[in-house]
């Protein structure tokens, strides 16, 4: 059974930095592609960050130079290290294993987390 486990959400003040990690079944982790979403209060989920089996990673504009998505193949872990964060950033963040298209660039989500919140607050 695939299985996807998002986890290290906390409370963290304004400017500081928080490392989510994402842990997935072997058999869903290894061939496919990886992405974080984030579900703010009152808004749609949005993507936030994206990271082909090959290595090539994509960002939304809103957390592009703050956040960093990477993996350990070894562990089936996704990470993404955000740093520098913002009231605003204060969401549910989620985990996605799926597929990026090679020719649009489009991620295509399949196998979703529980997700872990995070708050961003003084």
């Amino acid at each position: 059974q695939a299985q996807v486990v998002e986890s290290g959400g906390g409370l963290v003040q304004p400017g500081g930095s928080l490392r989510l990690s994402c842990a997935a079944s072997h058999s869903i982790f290894s061939a496919n592609d990886m992405g974080w979403y984030r579900q703010c209060p009152g808004k749609e989920r949005e993507l936030l960050a994206t990271l082909t089996s090959s290595g090539t990673t994509n960002y939304a504009d809103s957390v592009k130079g703050r956040f960093t998505i990477s993996r350990d193949n070894a562990k089936n872990t996704v990470y993404l290290q955000m740093n520098s964060l913002k009231p605003e950033d204060t969401a549910v963040y989620y985990c996605n294993v799926g597929h990026v298209d090679y020719y649009s660039g489009i991620y295509y989500p399949s196998y979703w987390g529980q997700g872990t919140q995070v708050t961003v607050s003084s």
